[in-house]
């Protein structure tokens, strides 16, 4: 729905791509007819941005009621286009870095559309039902607490996989002063990241206010393609809202730390930065769902008050915490990369819906 689905399906492409394994892209949304799958995109955007409350509704019920479906019925749309796709293509397996996607190969594979195997990339860090329907032969997730948890409930294979980055946010140093300036910032400010994803949702104005009211931190927001956000901070006297950076694995390495109000690939991007991640104030439904996990595992921290923001950023000042925090968070990615858990790395050709 957002850009991260799109940026690991990318990035997996390229790692495949380094093997030897040619690899096509394909949007799900776009398999649908009618253009619904655009409506379903502008709709999510609208609620996510205006109504979260429906939103957090909509997930509750349909994501991990106790009676939800494993299959939305609107993937029934879609087969028939991706049953054309693999026919025309043949491929050796498909992989799916979305839940609708994993719903229509689980559906698919199920029927016998599907002769491939079908791996899902798990991309969030809490797993709802969606992302796990039984018609797919395999599971990789991010998060090693909830492996067994995803193999108890489809009855399949599941393995940790190391999140999936750009490998230019591996650990890098910059120097601060530099990155301050390339922003507009003072040289001795103490930078702190502020993230509401590639569409700049969330309340990240008022985060952005508790942090430039503390006197200790300066706000640097990432507002993706948010230009109306952008525009309200510069009316705020908040600085510059930064749009889309060709910079932000130097930005990270600059920063003190990531407040992400989500718990998406930024957040994995900060993993790999060794830079500490607060999640505060979550977005609902699988925002929320994905900062307990996390904080859970330990790889970052939770606040949800004004006062628990600064104490959780004044704690990462203290240099053995926030090694302790930045280590592991770190240490995820030694598990297995997740080209390696797919078999078509070695017979070279895949299909990947997002």
């Amino acid at each position: 729905m957002g850009s991260a689905h799109d940026r690991t399906a990318a990035e997996l492409a390229a790692r495949l791509a380094a093997e030897n394994a040619d690899s096509e892209i394909i949007d799900v949304l776009q398999l649908f007819p009618l253009r619904l799958g655009s409506a379903l995109r502008c709709g999510y955007r609208w609620m996510i941005l205006h109504a979260p409350w429906l939103y957090d509704v909509i997930y509750q019920v349909f994501f991990i009621g106790k009676r939800t479906v494993g299959t939305s019925p609107l993937t029934a749309l879609a087969v028939p286009r991706l049953r054309r796709l693999v026919a025309a293509r043949s491929p050796d397996e498909v992989v799916s870095t979305f839940h609708l996607a994993a719903q229509l190969t689980g559906r698919l594979r199920e029927r016998g559309g599907l002769p491939c195997p079908s791996t899902v990339l798990i991309t969030e860090f809490a797993a709802h039902r969606l992302w796990l329907h039984r018609g797919n032969d395999r599971f990789l997730s991010p998060n090693p607490g909830n492996v067994e948890e995803i193999r108890a409930r489809t009855r399949r294979s599941a393995l940790q996989c190391a999140p999936v980055v750009r490998p230019e946010f591996a650990r890098i140093v910059a120097d601060p002063k530099e990155a301050a300036g390339s922003v507009g910032a003072d040289p001795g400010d103490r930078l702190v990241l502020v993230s509401g994803g590639s569409w700049g949702v969330g309340d990240v104005i008022a985060t952005a206010r508790i942090l430039a009211g503390s006197g200790r931190y300066t706000p640097l927001v990432l507002c993706g393609n948010n230009a109306e956000l952008s525009r309200r901070l510069r009316a705020a006297g908040l600085g510059p809202g930064l749009g889309w950076r060709d910079d932000v694995p130097e930005l990270m390495a600059a920063a003190h730390a990531l407040v992400d109000n989500g718990s998406g690939l930024t957040c994995h991007e900060a993993f790999a930065a060794g830079l500490p991640v607060v999640i505060h104030r979550p977005i609902p439904g699988h925002g929320r769902a994905g900062a307990l996990a996390m904080a859970r595992a330990g790889v970052s921290l939770h606040t949800g008050t004004a006062s628990a923001l600064l104490e959780a950023l004044d704690l990462l000042a203290d240099e053995r915490s926030r090694k302790r925090q930045a280590d592991a968070a770190f240490a995820l990615f030694s598990s297995m990369p997740a080209q390696a858990g797919l078999i078509s790395a070695r017979k070279g050709g895949h299909s990947a819906p997002r």
